[in-house]
């Protein structure tokens, strides 16, 4: 139920009506007005102001102000006169009357707003076409005008040369004429001159046979290949991996069976899965799922970086870095017992500890110890980080951890 304003404020002249009312605090962008010639209404919720007019207004020249707190309504009046009162007194059927005639002028107003802005925008459309289509029209005939005049250009380019090939053909011609004339008159010297080069002439053919014959003595040689060379087998030696530890601290065996388990996880690959039919080729590859589960993690996709990494665990469940990375992102998901065991899992994969995997080790046994100080199992979270420091002593960062840790058991006991 709406609850009625009724402390406006009002003035008039012979021609215009002043009403003012207070909007309680409510924000003028949720106060909305309805007007016709016999009806003004203003609702604000939780308020109304509603008035059944004394005389009829001219409603589109009438206009409103709302802001600062207060809306001000400038009505125009049809008749020029005083008013005795602001508003009228009518039964309520009359009232419903009215406030259904004022609906329905607006939903008419509406509507021939919403046409009036389709036609608009339908006109805006059309304009732009027109105007694109003009805009290509006049890029077309630029470009047809470019082509024209090349075509032009060449065409008297060509026909400059037509002509200039003919005149140098006419010289030719003259020239040959007149020489004609000129061997006409020395009949004799001719016969004799041709007498003398005929021999030449035989010379010259037989010349001609020869590089012809040699042309081809040479094209059969180019065709003559040499037959392809027999198979042959190469032996490599290849030079035997130095650890650089000392003799009574080597740890070769340890080594040796660390880099097997290495080539055995890189072979052991399954393909056999349901989830790998929609994927593309490189999609089926580990290190590649792995590289984007890292980038997942590093921008904060921590969810996406887990399923990365399921799908590459499911691949080939014999890489500890995948277990390793998937135990870093439970701990930001706070999945803590998940973190315990990929954290296990990982550094029973990193067996036997040797130097190639130490830092893969630590990694493993600060994420497990993390996650057991989380689930404030302090014990078992020292442990770990009491691990970590032998495989790295000089690391203060793990040193002071592990005070903290220390310091919160013996506050405990």
């Amino acid at each position: 139920m709406p609850l009625i304003v009724r402390d406006h404020t009002w003035t008039q002249n012979q021609s215009t009506v002043y009403i003012s009312v207070p909007l309680k605090g409510v924000k003028s962008a949720s106060v909305h007005v309805t007007c016709t010639d016999e009806y003004l209404k203003v609702s604000f919720p939780p308020f109304l102001f509603e008035l059944f007019l004394f005389a009829p207004i001219n409603e589109e020249k009438s206009e409103a102000r709302i802001g600062n707190g207060v809306a001000v309504f400038t009505l125009q009046k049809r008749r020029d006169e005083l008013w005795q009162q602001l508003f009228t007194d009518i039964d309520k059927a009359k009232q419903m009357q009215i406030r259904e005639q004022a609906l329905l002028k607006v939903q008419e107003k509406e509507a021939e707003k919403s046409k009036a802005k389709a036609a608009r925008i339908q006109q805006e459309k059309r304009y732009a076409l027109e105007t694109m289509m003009k805009l290509e029209n006049e890029e077309r005939d630029r470009i047809q005008k470019i082509k024209d005049e090349e075509c032009t250009r060449a065409t008297t380019e060509l026909e400059f040369w037509r002509e200039t090939q003919r005149k140098t053909a006419e010289e030719i011609e003259n020239q040959q004429k007149t020489r004609g004339t000129g061997t006409q008159d020395k009949q004799p010297v001719y016969q004799k001159t041709e007498r003398a080069n005929a021999p030449p002439a035989i010379t010259l053919m037989r010349n001609t046979g020869d590089t012809t014959s040699g042309q081809r003595s040479r094209k059969q040689k180019a065709k003559e290949l040499p037959a392809p060379r027999s198979a042959g087998c190469i032996q490599i030696s290849f030079t035997p991996r130095v650890f650089p530890t000392a003799l009574r601290e080597s740890r070769v065996p340890e080594e040796e069976e660390w880099l097997k388990k290495q080539a055995e996880a890189r072979r052991a690959l399954d393909t056999d899965l349901a989830e790998l039919d929609d994927l593309r080729e490189e999609e089926r590859n580990p290190d590649w799922l792995k590289e984007k589960g890292d980038k997942f993690f590093m921008s904060g996709n921590y969810q996406a970086a887990v399923n990365a990494y399921n799908l590459a665990i499911k691949l080939n469940r014999k890489i500890p870095a995948l277990f390793s990375n998937r135990a870093a992102c439970h701990l930001k998901l706070r999945n803590l017992h998940k973190a315990i065991e990929d954290s296990s899992q990982a550094l029973e994969l990193l067996k036997p500890a040797v130097a190639a995997n130490a830092s893969a080790r630590l990694k493993a046994h600060v994420r497990r110890g993390t996650a057991f100080c989380e689930l404030e199992l302090y014990v078992e979270g020292l442990q770990d980080y009491q691990a970590a420091l032998e495989i790295d002593p000089h690391n203060a960062a793990l040193r002071a951890d592990s005070d903290k840790i220390r310091e919160i058991i013996q506050g405990t006991a």
